[in-house]
């Protein structure tokens, strides 16, 4: 490692988010009426984007909190404001957090963006926008997709779909490009010009069918579309695959990760938002791995890991006694090496590693 810093929350984590500032916004998801938001203030050393060396400060802050009475499964910034949507169980509605001014330490909730026939769906996956106004788009399944003005709960699109498949990832590309990735690994691309209009991007392999995909996305540098940009699809087995999204018929490549046991409800895969093709994957078991791309190709042999981030499987056991299991991971968006991760056991890491044979 290059650098190690570490924190302990209250409770389990599922998710890490960047705010305005370099705030890292994280939240509970225990089954309780009492799970915390926390906006902290990270580690000084991650405020500047070079390394300063030895810096007397390396903890963590909280900034500010609140409380949410339901197990918060997903948590997204609004770009440009003082916002926070999150979801979870028992229903596919939305919670709205205003994040207080300097004179306060609470975040407070202002709102519930309720959804039709909300009742009874799992929890809503969402993702954020402030391009036109603060946007949130959100859905349980591919045929409740819909985008919600954040501040007045307007509607403002609803995606057309025959099918019901459960969705597990949602992103905009841009203001008016939408993917959505359901839980059997199917991409489609909506546009919300055209409302009755859904793509259906490349297919995964062939797999049994209780195996669970995510995706991730990233985003476009600049000069570039936002389609240009690979997406990535990793599945509860371990397979990582690679679509270009302007050649949907064929995938840029697959690859086999080397997975212990099968992925949890926790599987995470993201791209490094400055270093060029790499990526990383957790919710397998206590490890985050990280990839360099560059070199994959359609075989689907397995991939070597550059890193391998294992600092939260020797942290102890879990709530449960079972050994600490990462739940979420997330780049620094400057820092091109460095990655924060939480586990099942509270922990926070923020890790930057040395890149071997003076790679990048």
């Amino acid at each position: 490692y290059r650098d190690l810093h570490t924190f302990e929350l209250q409770a389990p984590t599922r998710l890490i988010e960047w705010a305005h500032g370099n705030r890292v916004c994280v939240a509970g998801y225990g089954q309780s009426d009492g799970n915390e938001i926390l906006q902290l203030i990270p580690p000084p050393t991650l405020l500047t984007k070079e390394t300063q060396g030895l810096c007397p400060e390396r903890d963590f802050k909280v900034e500010c909190g609140g409380f949410s009475g339901r197990p918060v499964y997903s948590l997204k910034y609004v770009p440009d404001t003082s916002l926070l949507v999150t979801s979870g169980p028992p229903d596919s509605s939305l919670q709205v957090w205003q994040v207080s001014a300097e004179n306060s330490d609470v975040i407070k909730s202002v709102s519930t963006i309720a959804t039709e026939n909300g009742t009874g769906q799992s929890w809503a996956k969402i993702a954020t926008i402030s391009a036109r106004a603060p946007w949130v788009l959100h859905g349980s399944r591919l045929d409740r997709v819909q985008i919600t003005e954040v501040e007045s709960r307007k509607n403002v699109y609803t995606a057309a779909s025959r099918g019901s498949e459960e969705l597990s990832t949602l992103a905009f590309l841009d203001c008016n490009t939408l993917l959505l990735c359901c839980a059997t690994g199917r991409l489609c691309l909506a546009d919300t010009r055209q409302p009755q209009s859904l793509e259906e991007a490349a297919a995964v392999p062939s797999a049994p069918c209780s195996e669970q995909w995510c995706m991730g996305t990233r985003h476009a540098a600049q000069g570039l579309e936002p389609s240009s940009q690979p997406v990535a699809r990793l599945s509860s087995r371990g397979l990582l695959t690679l679509t270009d999204l302007r050649k949907t018929s064929e995938l840029l490549a697959l690859a086999k990760a080397r997975v212990p046991s099968p992925g949890s409800e926790f599987l995470c895969v993201s791209w490094a938002p400055a270093l060029e093709g790499y990526l990383a994957i957790s919710g397998f078991d206590g490890t985050v791995h990280v990839y360099d791309t560059q070199s994959w190709d359609s075989s689907g042999r397995e991939a070597e890991p550059i890193f391998v981030h294992k600092g939260h499987a020797f942290g102890g056991a879990g709530g449960s006694g079972d050994p600490p299991l990462v739940t979420v991971h997330t780049w620094h968006l400057q820092k091109p090496r460095t990655l924060l991760s939480a586990a099942s056991d509270g922990s926070l890491h923020v890790w930057d590693w040395v890149q071997p044979c003076g790679k990048c």
